[in-house]
């Protein structure tokens, strides 16, 4: 009998994966958030921040002073400076729309800048140009200088945001792929049918774990891909610590949308609790820009965050080459994140 049950058991597991997994293809939206947005998004920010030498800095000379075309000719000798020589009123609406970053006063023996900054193009337009007329006026320097261009793979804004976007993919997969299943099965009162039957609860819920599993592989292996091929963007750490860092991710975040889902009896409802979640480690976690930005003094809430434990071991496996004995305290993290989410759901999961 035992065996028979324990056949049984194995069965409905079976079948209830593959249902999840019918769900998932059947709808479009699921594919396209799950498959294709992580994609577009690193395409898109890999394009928009590539790696390319520095931009020409676009500079204003005020006109009507008697050294506006002496300044004007000093600094078209820099071929990274574009001089144009404006009236007041012309040089302020440049200054105003960004068209310069920077306006010159020229006057005997020294020069005026005007310049906004707060904007990061107007400090450096002032550093840039300044430089440009203090060579031209002969200043010297007591050291020569060499410039050797380094453009090393791993420190472009595409290597940091990639591991971002996978880790923000895992979260909202298992968060929004689980949570909302079960919610809505609950609304369609198919959980109350389910209750009937022997079916324990722990084989309904690793169900939907095991979905978001097998689809893992497709999920982390086609922004991996696309980002290695189209970017460079390196893969230095072994491809089995990066396969284990996924896979206990997607654990980790399949058990924080088990338990967000295990009480709202609505989408509605069930929908706001996974903004509350998701809202703060978007914003946190450090997906597009470091999280050490943010004060000290919210540090440890940071630092205790899932995704900010996924995405800092991510890093360091794809950027780095660390093992995963160099990432335990992420690892420990995300584990301690596995083991609450999944405890606390079974408890309090409710079938009606």
């Amino acid at each position: 009998m035992a065996d028979s049950s324990r056949r049984w058991f194995d069965r409905a597991l079976v079948q209830l994966t593959l249902v999840r997994l019918r769900e998932v293809w059947r709808e479009p939206e699921a594919i396209f958030w799950i498959f294709l947005f992580p994609v577009l998004m690193a395409g898109g920010l890999g394009l928009a921040f590539r790696s390319r030498p520095a931009g020409i800095t676009k500079v204003a000379v005020l006109a009507g002073s008697p050294w506006s075309a002496q300044t004007a000719r000093r600094l078209e000798a820099d071929s990274l400076l574009e001089v144009q020589v404006l009236d007041d009123s012309a040089s302020a609406r440049a200054l105003r729309t960004g068209r310069v970053a920077i306006v010159l006063l020229p006057d005997s023996g020294s020069v005026g800048y005007r310049f906004d900054d707060t904007r990061p193009e107007g400090l450096t337009a002032r550093s840039r140009v300044d430089d440009a007329l203090q060579r031209s006026a002969g200043r010297t320097d007591a050291l020569g200088v060499s410039e050797e261009i380094v453009r090393e793979r791993g420190s472009r804004y595409i290597d940091f945001v990639v591991p971002g976007l996978l880790g923000m993919n895992l979260l909202g997969s298992g968060v929004w792929g689980l949570g909302f299943a079960v919610v809505d099965a609950r609304r369609k009162r198919l959980l109350k049918r389910l209750i009937a039957t022997p079916m324990p609860k722990w084989a309904y819920l690793s169900s939907f774990v095991i979905s978001r599993l097998a689809l893992l592989v497709l999920e982390a292996g086609l922004l991996l891909v696309f980002a290695a091929l189209v970017f460079g963007v390196p893969l230095r750490g072994s491809l089995t610590s990066l396969a284990l860092i996924c896979l206990l991710s997607s654990l980790a975040f399949g058990g924080l949308g088990l338990l967000i889902a295990a009480r709202p009896r609505t989408i509605e409802g069930a929908s706001g609790l996974m903004n509350l979640a998701l809202v703060p480690m978007w914003v946190f976690s450090g997906v597009f820009f470091s999280s050490s930005r943010f004060p000290e003094a919210v540090q440890p809430f940071v630092q205790a965050l899932p995704l900010t434990a996924v995405n800092d071991a991510l890093r360091a496996n794809m950027l780095e080459g660390a093992t995963l004995a160099q990432v335990a305290p992420e690892l420990a993290i995300i584990a301690a994140w596995l083991v609450g989410t999944f405890v606390i759901a079974l408890r309090i999961f409710r079938w009606q």
